[in-house]
């Protein structure tokens, strides 16, 4: 009899001195010190099994693993390049609609110049349609304070600049990129604490505001409308571009430009928003005539999502808003669905690394790489999810979902990076 107990508790000890016991610990520490809502999967790719869960079929505000998201029914829909346009030749005019793309221009992310080019040199006279375009321009959820600043550009059917106006300040004057914009432009005499150049809400008028703390670069969106975008093509092509009401043609005739894999790239790695909500635009398109969010989520959800554990609350492109709701498990259970869809090779270089790029490019180091993943911050929270490459090899799956802390978000990353360090030397 006092052997089975011995057994019984030894078994007890090894127990609570595994790794999994001693992480599960970890997060539940920090879920209590940080005073946080906290979430977290641990999934073995090999073997299928779930290794650690804490909170696993909680409900968490993902922010911009959102994008994971997007990724994954681009995968899904469009194919090796991003559709630039549509276009029809009728008599001696060219008839076109803009069908999302967030390449044209935008200096985050490749251009080919394929589209320049085309319209460019396109005979006759250029005709701009919209009548495509049917969802809002800012998000449902997103925060309408934010509207100022570059990452929350507006959507939009014909994307130009990356939708952002690029303001330089030298000892004389101020630069603009697009130049069409400066004719928007004044100073203002009255004195704020920091420089600062501010656009109206409803319109692009940008004031200059003086202030005692410098900068010297701004970026910031413009107000979408089908007026601006013929009138910047116009200014960008050195050509007229005149504005119609036409549906898109049957015999529309598509225009390819960038590969979609230098968009994935920019998205997953910086986070970049803009990209994100284009992304589900182009999606929109190939299953409709329409350029609206809403047609390529639900897509999305009713053929390539319904084996998720738990169903996604899932609204935008980007993460901008908080409306989105995603448990850690199905995060994980997505990250697992692209793995098998897409190779090692491509989806690791496509991905944020751990020491070596985009947002996490100043956390979790070692010398070998052995984070490859997608960030997720808004005020109060944070995400971090992906692939774990152990130091014996294998391959792991993780979400992290932190949300509704006071703590600094440096804080909460430096607990995330013990957890992970553990977790990359111990299995």
């Amino acid at each position: 009899m006092k052997s089975i107990l011995y057994f019984v508790i030894l078994i007890s000890l090894i127990g609570a001195c595994s790794p999994r016991s001693a992480i599960l610990k970890e997060v539940k520490s920090a879920e209590h010190d940080l005073q946080e809502h906290a979430g977290f999967v641990l999934y073995d790719l090999k073997s299928k099994k779930y290794l650690i869960e804490h909170n696993a079929n909680k409900y968490f505000t993902p922010a911009s693993n959102t994008k994971i998201f997007t990724f994954y029914t681009s995968l899904k829909m469009l194919g090796d390049s991003a559709t630039a346009l549509k276009y029809v030749q009728r008599g001696d005019s060219l008839i076109f609609w803009g069908m999302g793309d967030a390449s044209f221009l935008y200096q985050n992310t490749f251009d080919n110049g394929r589209t320049l080019k085309f319209l460019q040199q396109a005979p006759g006279t250029l005709y701009f349609s919209s009548t495509n375009f049917h969802t809002e321009t800012l998000g449902p959820g997103w925060a309408w304070d934010d509207y100022p600043y570059s990452y929350s550009a507006e959507r939009s059917p014909f994307p130009l600049y990356g939708n952002l106006i690029t303001i330089e300040k030298t000892p004389k004057s101020f630069t603009m990129v697009p130049d069409y914009f400066s004719r928007h432009f004044s100073l203002a005499n009255q004195q704020h604490k920091q420089e600062e150049i501010i656009r109206g809400l409803d319109d692009n008028q940008l004031t200059y505001f003086p202030g005692k703390s410098p900068r010297s670069r701004w970026q910031v969106p413009y107000h979408y409308s089908s007026d601006l975008i013929v009138d910047l093509l116009s200014d960008t092509l050195k050509r007229t571009v005149e504005e119609i009401s036409w549906i898109v043609q049957d015999d529309a005739i598509s225009l390819y430009s960038v590969p979609l894999d230098s968009l994935y790239r920019v998205m997953m790695q910086d986070s970049d928003n803009f990209i994100a909500e284009q992304l589900l635009l182009q999606c929109a398109a190939t299953i409709s005539d329409t350029l609206k969010t809403e047609i390529a989520i639900k897509y999305a959800k009713e053929n390539f999502l319904t084996d998720l554990p738990d169903q996604p609350n899932w609204v935008d492109g980007s993460g901008l808003s908080r409306y989105n709701l995603f448990t850690p498990r199905s995060i994980v259970k997505l990250w697992d669905k692209i793995y098998q869809y897409v190779p090692q090779d491509r989806l690791f270089s496509l991905l944020a690394v751990g020491g070596r790029n985009g947002t996490i490019k100043n956390w979790y180091k070692k010398e070998t790489p052995f984070i490859y993943g997608k960030t997720g911050t808004l005020s109060n929270n944070h995400t971090l999810s992906g692939y774990l490459i152990t130091r014996s090899g294998k391959i792991l799956i993780f979400s992290m979902m932190n949300n509704n802390y006071l703590a600094s978000t440096s804080e909460v990353r430096k607990r995330m990076e013990k957890i992970l360090f553990t977790i990359h030397e111990k299995f």
